[in-house]
């Protein structure tokens, strides 16, 4: 899971609160927590908002995962917010930095993506049939598949690709296709700015704990 960790201060002071009684403490903790619940959600749909803003979504789930969560288990501690995915790679979009491992990158038309399971589906199919093989073209190791009957489905994304690469109106039968290359490492640059979004929705989260706090 992402997390991030942000502090805010200033609502009051440890000391003041250690100073209270039981039944203040535990008003001041039920504040606090509700405060976080109702402004936790501001601050997510903001930085879901701007996931829409920062990366192609396809799949509205991607944009959903990104969730307010409030941690309100231990009465002797103030509650604690997370804002944060459970979908691990969006880590990397964030900070940004180095995939290491030999990895095959499917060669799509540009703009467009392929799932693992759907490009697993893709490497299944061709092995099955003995349809691919490796050719090295400037440097790079590229796997190819022949244009065969048998792999129609698996080829119709690829065909498309080489189609729009050499202007071809038609892949012919027979004809070799490049599928994907082979790749030591990739580096990603950050695209999604998680812990700006929320540090300047800290006021607003602020303001609603603080809501709360007056209500006492």
């Amino acid at each position: 899971m992402l997390k991030l960790s942000l502090t805010a201060t200033g609502l009051f002071e440890k000391s003041n609160f250690e100073a209270w009684t039981r039944q203040k403490q535990t008003a001041i903790h039920q504040a606090v927590a509700a405060g976080m619940q109702s402004g936790g959600k501001v601050v997510a749909d903001t930085a879901r908002t701007r996931m829409n803003a920062d990366f192609t979504v396809r799949k509205p789930g991607f944009v959903r995962s990104l969730r307010a969560k409030v941690f309100d288990r231990d009465p002797d501690r103030l509650p604690a917010l997370l804002i944060g995915s459970r979908i691990p790679w969006l880590g990397i979009h964030v900070r940004g930095g180095t995939l290491s491992g030999r990895m095959l990158i499917p060669l799509l038309p540009e703009h467009q993506r392929m799932g693992r399971k759907a490009f697993r589906r893709v490497i299944d199919g061709l092995l099955r049939t003995g349809n691919a093989f490796f050719i090295q073209r400037n440097g790079k190791a590229i796997l190819m598949a022949e244009a065969i009957k048998e792999n129609t489905a698996e080829l119709r994304r690829f065909k498309r690709a080489e189609r729009i690469r050499t202007g071809a109106k038609s892949i012919k039968r027979g004809t070799e296709i490049p599928i994907a290359v082979l790749v030591p490492n990739v580096t990603l640059k950050r695209r999604f700015d998680l812990e700006g979004v929320v540090r300047g929705q800290l006021p607003v989260l602020a303001r609603a704990i603080e809501q709360r706090l007056n209500k006492i």
